[in-house]
């Protein structure tokens, strides 16, 4: 394999691989209890969940196989004008080699395509190399949840304008 990789929108039959990858990456990171994205009803259904209005998901392939992916829909139960960063996760061969980095402005750019002002995420304290793109990227902390995501053990939240 070398480190070229090719980011496109999310087809039908990618849900496979990225409930696979969901599955996978989440519990490296202490992360596949009560309270996380894993147990999103979507994790199963990426392509339906993100072919909603104002909501775009990409995926990362390498040598045709799919290894990460990352999305943007709006916030639950924000003010209008707020999307959410969503399920970006990467298999170990994606990190390391621009991926996360070219996701992020894949996914910003689509929020703004998306007439969104500002973006929101969160994550969860130890995922290091995540929270160091996301101040790359020119989010920043806050101190307490936006919206209503479900997500109640992440314990690390960020923003953006866009």
């Amino acid at each position: 394999m070398n480190d070229t990789f090719h980011i496109r929108p999310i087809e039908p039959h990618d849900n496979p691989a990225m409930a696979a990858i969901i599955r996978s990456v989440m519990p490296e990171f202490g992360a596949d209890g009560p309270g996380f994205a894993i147990h999103d009803a979507e994790v199963d259904t990426m392509y339906e969940a993100y072919a909603q209005p104002q909501s775009s998901y990409f995926v990362v392939e390498r040598d045709g196989e799919v290894i990460g992916g990352g999305g943007i829909a709006p916030l639950e139960n924000a003010e209008p004008g707020v999307c959410e960063l969503r399920k970006m996760y990467f298999l170990p061969q994606a990190r390391g080699i621009g991926a996360g980095s070219a996701m992020m402005q894949r996914c910003l750019d689509a929020a703004r395509m998306h007439g969104f002002h500002r973006c929101y995420l969160e994550t969860l304290t130890g995922m290091d190399a995540a929270q160091a793109l996301y101040a790359r990227s020119g989010f920043t902390p806050l101190c307490a949840p936006m919206g209503g995501t479900g997500h109640f053990s992440c314990d690390r939240f960020f923003i953006r304008d866009l």
